[in-house]
């Protein structure tokens, strides 16, 4: 079962500008960050206990699942029937968001 996807403002904020940057300075692999955000949605809302828990953000319940060939974290809580992702994240950052 698939659970439906809601994307935060502020997570919405953080992939158009990881969006940008990735369009701007990685010309021979553009197509690969929406490729991977879209591998990580699939995950997230067919497993949504794929990922461990994020014990970066100091939040019960948030899981951070990390895009490894884009460098990025994505972190999401799900409930019963949603998956909400709160934030994307590059992991060369030394601490996580602040969600």
């Amino acid at each position: 079962m698939r659970l439906r996807l809601t994307v935060v403002p502020t997570a919405q904020r953080h992939i158009r500008a990881a969006s940008r940057w990735w369009l701007d300075n990685r010309p021979a692999a553009q197509e690969l960050f929406h490729d991977e955000l879209a591998r990580a949605f699939e995950f997230i809302t067919t497993q949504p206990d794929v990922a461990p828990s994020a014990p970066d953000v100091g939040s019960l319940g948030v899981r951070r699942f990390y895009l490894s060939r884009i460098g990025y974290h994505l972190y999401y809580r799900h409930g019963s029937d949603v998956v909400e992702v709160l934030a994307l994240w590059h992991s060369s950052r030394g601490s996580g968001p602040e969600l």
